[in-house]
């Protein structure tokens, strides 16, 4: 198949943030550079559906270096770094994205890469994953197994596993302890006030930013809100999480009143209409709404739609909308994930150990093909552990080593 891009001119420009991404992920490139000799995904077929950035053509090129045959779709339609689409597809990589698909298009370059026939599928968000279930073209596709990077696709592959319709086995990156405490929360948390200030060009300082959500996103936008001045709020439905945001000291009150007194929204759920038009109507002129989640389904933009009288376009990123009711709202990167939508996702670094538990994951199902349950399977802590031990050496960190004496005490229920 033809590679879909925007512009195969742009593969120099993308050679150069690839170079820079492989510089600033040791963890990575130390885990395809101990496997390179050993071609692991030799022969098999890899249908790739991820954020297309310069960090995920480090994991791309890393599956090729192993010996996978890699094809390539965007996990988002704002998300593809076309100079990153082009550098891939000049490397080999068969790539089916460009940034600003519509919905039709974005499904096609998934159905795209699923024709190739892949042995393993990796994906965030699971709609390649929901496409081999349910659509008829796909039935037949027989897969080792495939991967979830997030928590929305975490979710959504629960629900599949309990209709008892899953057709291989899933290993939930997600899960792994290296990427959710890493990925989730110090990469969108960073990236994400990263999207915003990008967007909007404001000063967060002073400012009552409300997070919707305390899971380990809204933890780590929480954290960097605060911490660049930020008068933060939380709104929960987990009463765990709620009491663990109020002992970090963050207000805790519902959306309903949250809605009232917020100049910044960011929701941080992986739910369905979190900030609804009742909450649109009574917020302040001038609110800013942005997402961390990965659908655009958390702030109702249908509803936003319906209360406006007139909609512009002040800065790139921002939508501008006049309600009815004199007041103004803006909405960052069309209610899409604001971190790559208006920036470029997580830092290297961090997508370093996320990206690894994605590559030895893959290596994992292959060597254990037929043998894994058709659920969603947690990555193996030999896996999370080694990818903690590979960041450690990257960053020049050494760390202690139980004495015998203390194991044999850890292992004795006498004193």
């Amino acid at each position: 198949m033809k590679n879909r891009i925007a512009d195969a001119n742009l593969a120099e420009e993308g050679g150069k943030s690839y170079h820079w991404a492989y510089e600033h992920m040791p963890a990575l490139t130390r885990t395809i550079t101990k496997l390179a000799d050993q071609k692991p995904l030799k022969g098999l077929t890899a249908a790739v559906c991820l954020h297309i950035t310069k960090e995920t053509s480090v994991l791309a090129m890393g599956l090729k270096t192993l010996g996978a045959d890699v094809y390539l779709a965007a996990a988002n339609p704002l998300s593809t770094q076309d100079d990153i689409a082009a550098y891939l597809a000049s490397q080999g990589v068969h790539v089916f994205a460009w940034r600003g698909q519509n919905s039709q298009e974005y499904q096609e370059c998934i159905r795209d890469i699923l024709r190739s026939q892949p042995d393993i599928i990796m994906d965030d968000g699971a709609d390649t994953h929901v496409t081999i279930h349910e659509e008829a073209e796909f039935k037949n596709l027989k897969a080792i197994g495939g991967t979830e990077e997030t928590t929305t696709g975490i979710i959504r592959l629960k629900a599949l596993e309990k209709s008892g319709k899953m057709r291989y086995p899933i290993i939930g990156v997600n899960n792994a302890y290296t990427k959710h405490l890493f990925d989730n929360r110090y990469g969108t948390g960073q990236s994400t006030i990263d999207g915003i200030l990008r967007a909007t060009s404001l000063l967060l300082a002073g400012k009552k930013i409300v997070v919707c959500g305390y899971g380990w996103v809204g933890k780590g936008i929480a954290m960097r809100a605060r911490g660049m001045g930020g008068l933060v709020t939380v709104t929960e439905i987990d009463p765990f999480r709620a009491i663990e945001a109020r002992m970090d000291g963050y207000e805790v009150i519902p959306i309903a009143e949250a809605a009232k007194i917020g100049d910044i929204f960011v929701t941080a759920t992986g739910q369905y209409h979190i900030i609804r038009g009742e909450h649109l109507s009574v917020m302040n002129d001038g609110a800013i709404l942005a997402n961390a989640g990965h659908f655009n389904v958390e702030i109702d933009v249908d509803a936003l739609e319906k209360l406006k009288k007139k909609k512009t376009t002040p800065r790139r990123n921002v939508d501008e909308y006049l309600l009815k009711n004199g007041k103004k709202i803006y909405l960052v990167g069309e209610g899409r994930i604001a971190n790559l939508v208006a920036a470029e996702g997580h830092p290297p670094e961090v997508m370093s150990l996320s990206f690894s538990n994605q590559l030895l994951s893959a290596v994992y199902l292959s060597q254990h093909k037929g043998k894994l349950e058709k659920r969603v399977n947690n990555v193996p802590i030999e896996i999370d552990r080694q990818v903690a031990i590979n960041a450690l050496e990257a960053m020049g960190i050494q760390i202690d080593t139980p004495t015998e004496e203390q194991v044999k005490y850890g292992e004795s229920w006498i004193v």
